[in-house]
């Protein structure tokens, strides 16, 4: 059996040449591009209607935070005036913002008459 050489012409070799099919480019297609969200902070803001116990509960329930990180939190909260609960997409963040400004008064407290507040705010980067 003879050897095919590529750069031989098919009538010299006696069979068909093959032909490479060209690669195509890498360049990416803008219709299958995504755009990346941009980020927004979910903040707890602080008052004094509120205990620790209740806000603990409250991130837990929420956020699913275990009651080590909702009480760091909370401690947070109590000395800074604010705290960023979550950084995501704006649709997520107003959810949160919104279960957090609905859940209600701390029944351990008789000056607590609502929800403790939450904003959003567009983060960083």
């Amino acid at each position: 059996m003879a050897e095919k050489n590529p750069a031989t012409p098919p009538a010299e070799s006696g069979g068909a040449a093959t032909v490479e099919k060209a690669k195509p480019s890498k360049k990416a297609d803008p219709r299958h591009q995504t755009d990346r969200l941009p980020p927004y902070n979910v903040v707890l803001l602080d008052d004094d209607h509120h205990t620790y116990e209740y806000v603990i509960e409250m991130l837990g329930k929420v956020f699913g935070f275990d009651k080590q990180k909702a009480f760091k939190l909370a401690e947070e909260v109590d000395t800074k005036g604010r705290v960023i609960l979550l950084t995501t997409h704006k649709e997520r963040a107003e959810l949160k913002r919104d279960q957090v400004t609905a859940y209600g008064p701390d029944f351990r407290m008789d000056t607590s008459k609502g929800s403790m507040s939450a904003i959003i705010e567009p983060a960083e980067g």
